[in-house]
């Protein structure tokens, strides 16, 4: 609202062009406002999004900004909606369940208990490069100031006994965060235990079991 009210036909422009780029890639864009007036959800904005929801609002003239017909200013409120589906002819009622902060924690510790993460390579890769860039930049003695990571020894081991060397691959073996694992990387390639990032390859082991246990 605050974007329409204070530039307005540009913001309608691109608004509109989102949404119809956004229909021709199959992508779903959601836009919402608390301000329900012509100036802010203008006539080329609604002909864009042809599928629109509201809840309770003040009066009938806020309605028909919305729905192009009254109705929602007579809800209810606490998640009472009315809700406009294109080729619909009527106006459908539905209510939005509210979920709160803890539940929403506890779904995601369910899913992270319960399926391993998959990484992209190419953008792991991209995100290690500029890491190391940033700790390049930093001062020369930096490197040799830093402790072991409690987990570099496994961490080697598994990284020789499989042959290749990777951040994705030490996160899931760990369940760490990939800054804690892209240190360790860093570490065993300044040790020499791995070779240097190869675009989204995993890296080169280059010491052997033998080797490493001598």
């Amino acid at each position: 609202a605050d974007l329409m009210l204070t530039v307005g036909r540009d913001i309608e422009e691109l608004i509109t062009r989102l949404a119809q780029k956004a229909r021709a890639s199959g992508i779903h864009m959601i836009v919402a406002t608390q301000r329900p007036s012509v100036d802010v959800i203008t006539g080329l904005i609604k002909a864009n999004f042809p599928a629109r929801l509201s809840f309770r609002v003040s009066s009938r003239i806020d309605s028909r900004t919305i729905l192009d017909g009254g109705g929602a200013e007579k809800l209810l409120g606490r998640g009472d909606i009315l809700f406009m589906q294109p080729g619909a002819e009527a106006l459908m009622r539905v209510h939005g369940a509210y979920v709160s902060d803890a539940e929403v924690k506890r779904v995601v510790d369910a899913i992270k208990a319960t399926s391993e993460p998959r990484y992209d390579e190419a953008i792991m890769a991209a995100c290690e490069k500029a890491l190391l860039e940033d700790s390049s930049s930093g001062s020369a003695d930096n490197s040799a100031q830093d402790e072991l990571d409690p987990l570099y020894d496994q961490a080697v081991e598994i990284v020789v006994s499989k042959g290749q060397a990777s951040t994705s691959m030490i996160q899931r073996a760990f369940r760490i965060g990939y800054n804690r694992a892209a240190r360790i990387i860093d570490c065993m390639e300044r040790e020499g235990v791995v070779g240097p990032m190869d675009g989204a390859k995993p890296r080169e082991v280059l010491v052997g079991s033998i080797e490493l246990s001598d």
